[in-house]
């Protein structure tokens, strides 16, 4: 009956579409990828299909059938293989980058086809069309090691191989792989893969960083001999929020172009490519010596077409004209805190997939720098999202080692042994990418000072972080907090200073603050220590290693009650602190570190 043959036709279909299983074997799996396949396709889709259908052909066809190999996917810009032996596999992987090499010859940088291949020796099962296990799962996420022209391998693979004979093999320690529970010691045979430029790194740093428009300030008077003050107002403006690597700034002259003009956001976001315009008007009351201007202010967000933060305020004329002019510093400050927290309200609404690059950067650092846990750990997320998508932009890697740093700092991490490996893992994984980078530097150094205990690796790396970028902030910083651990407390303020001054308008004073707190702390300049703390505690109260200073400071300087006090709060952030929990955050050799022990002691906090 016509019924019971349509039946028979679906269940056929069924079972050729989940056929049997077989049983577990032994097989050597190879990954390979372009590495960004979709800013490589969207270039010129039909020359990128067309020289990737080449190439796998040839895999197909030479590369694998010479090494006793099975090409088992193709998925478009990326394959997987299936070896009998772990030399195959690298051999056929060695001539898969000699291919894309001789094949990228005479072709431009940014259009050239580059590869990154990880190999892992495991059990697998199959069917009649694909190939499953945790060991292809670890193959793919090995690959996610590799850089360009690269071949990264398990160590179930380099006990395979012998050194020298098939290539060159250098340890790459321990690495931790996104969903992979257990940390991997992988290998790279051969020479590690050169960098290619695949962009211009200028290219890449516009795309993550928020672009904003700032648009010369109306004037309400009308008056011609007060028509400079609002170019003054967005030179100024523009001056300070320049400095800030988070954000782009669209020059003077070309955003001067939209003055007077009636033009709604959608004209800035196509035109100037910008996310975020500050506007404003002011209004002159007086023109004496002390003349008074009424100024109004307004950040829109370009893609909403919504007025993200606003202010209203009255300034002296003569202080639009300093070099430090508090009207142009309150407005400057107000905007770049404005785009952090709008861009990380945007990662808490949505999934990392659907955030553009920059908002990823942006959240990511804001999120990490907030005293809530969930905030916290939502900018780890972002930051990982940002490193899997832009793998050359080796600061995602740096920040994301930060973040395991002040996981254990701020004592809420339950594995701080792990933490401090997995921040390892990913400062060198910044540096293997870009060994010159001063934040990835400095940061390692803050790692290996506040959780590793090697004074010396610690002052190298942060020294060298200062000799590459002299106004490195963080370098600065984390200095300072290397001399309160291990060298002249004097010279730990002056270096806080210097930071401070770097970055005086930075929206993580609170941080800054703590660590000058600490400096002035264990100098033993208690009241400017408590007076510091405190502005750090302004900005956020439940920020753990600020109270841990408050109360070191009141317990030497004699206040014990007050410090008792702080513990309470302390003990609100921290429920679970104890004398025991706070050593293990950090490195137990520091004369500072003691001197915390012996205040949390006196005011009776649990062994």
């Amino acid at each position: 009956m016509p019924s019971n043959s349509t039946d028979t036709t679906t269940d056929n279909d069924a079972n050729s579409l989940y056929s049997p299983l077989s049983a577990s074997e032994l097989r050597v799996v190879l990954v390979c990828d372009v590495v960004e396949s979709v800013r490589w396709m969207e270039q010129d889709e039909d020359n990128a299909i067309a020289r990737w259908q080449s190439f796998a052909n040839h895999v197909r066809e030479h590369i694998a059938p010479a090494q006793g190999g099975t090409v088992v996917k193709s998925m478009g810009d990326g394959l997987i293989m299936e070896f009998t032996n772990a030399r195959g596999a690298v051999q056929a992987a060695t001539a898969m980058h000699q291919y894309t090499s001789a094949a990228n010859a005479g072709i431009a940088l940014d259009k050239q086809m580059h590869l990154r291949t990880g190999i892992h020796q495991a059990s697998i099962r199959r069917d009649a069309h694909d190939i499953y296990g945790h060991g292809v799962n670890l193959a793919a996420r090995i690959t996610t090691l590799a850089g360009p022209g690269e071949v990264i391998i398990s160590a179930t693979v380099r006990d395979h191989l012998t050194d020298g004979l098939d290539g060159d093999i250098e340890d790459m320690g321990e690495c931790y792989l996104k969903h992979v529970s257990e940390p991997q010691r992988v290998y790279r045979v051969g020479v590690a893969g050169e960098q290619p430029v695949l962009l211009p790194q200028h290219d890449l740093a516009t795309q993550l960083q928020s672009t904003i428009a700032v648009v010369p300030f109306e004037s309400r008077n009308r008056a011609v001999e007060h028509i400079a003050i609002g170019d003054l107002i967005a030179d100024g403006v523009n001056a300070q929020l320049g400095l800030t690597k988070a954000l782009r700034v669209i020059s003077r002259m070309t955003a001067k172009a939209f003055q007077s003009r009636v033009a709604g956001h959608q004209v800035f976001r196509e035109t100037l490519d910008a996310n975020y315009i500050l506007s404003g008007s002011y209004l002159v009351k007086s023109t004496d010596s002390k003349g008074c201007v009424l100024l109004t202010t307004e950040l829109t967000d370009c893609a909403k077409g919504e007025i993200v933060w606003m202010d209203r305020f009255e300034a002296e004329i003569s202080d639009l004209l300093e070099m430090q002019s508090e009207a142009i510093n309150r407005i400057s400050q107000a905007t770049h805190i404005a785009i952090l927290s709008c861009e990380a309200e945007k990662s808490k609404r949505q999934s990392p997939e659907t955030l553009a690059g920059y908002s990823l950067h942006i959240s990511g650092i804001s999120l990490m720098h907030r005293s809530l846990v969930s905030d916290f750990d939502r900018g780890k997320l972002a930051l990982e999202a940002l490193a899997e998508r832009h793998r050359r932009f080796s600061d995602a890697h740096a920040w994301l080692a930060k973040w395991h740093v002040l996981r254990v700092i701020r004592g809420i991490s339950d594995k701080p042994s792990q933490d401090a490996k997995l921040a390892l893992d990913a400062c060198h994984r910044a540096l293997d990418g870009a060994p010159d980078n001063a934040l990835a530097l400095a940061v390692k150094g803050y790692l290996f000072c506040q959780l590793l205990s090697d004074k010396d690796e610690a002052r190298n790396c942060i020294d060298k972080s200062i000799a590459i970028a002299p106004s490195e902030v963080h370098a600065w910083l984390y200095r300072s907090v290397w001399s309160c651990h291990w060298g002249n407390t004097q010279e730990a303020v002056a270096e806080a200073v210097h930071a401070i001054a770097l970055s005086p308008l930075d929206p993580h004073a609170y941080f800054f603050n703590t660590l000058l707190a600490s400096a002035y702390a264990f100098n033993r300049e208690y009241a400017l220590a408590i007076e510091t703390a405190n502005k750090a505690l302004r900005l956020d109260r439940s920020h753990a290693p600020t109270l841990r200073v408050m109360l070191l400071a009141q317990v030497e300087s004699g206040q014990i009650e007050a410090g008792k006090e702080t513990l309470k709060k302390l003990l609100i952030v921290t429920p679970n602190l104890t004398i025991s929990s706070y050593k293990k955050m950090g490195n137990q050799e520091s004369f500072a570190r003691r001197r915390v022990v012996d205040a949390l002691s006196a005011v009776g906090l649990d062994n």
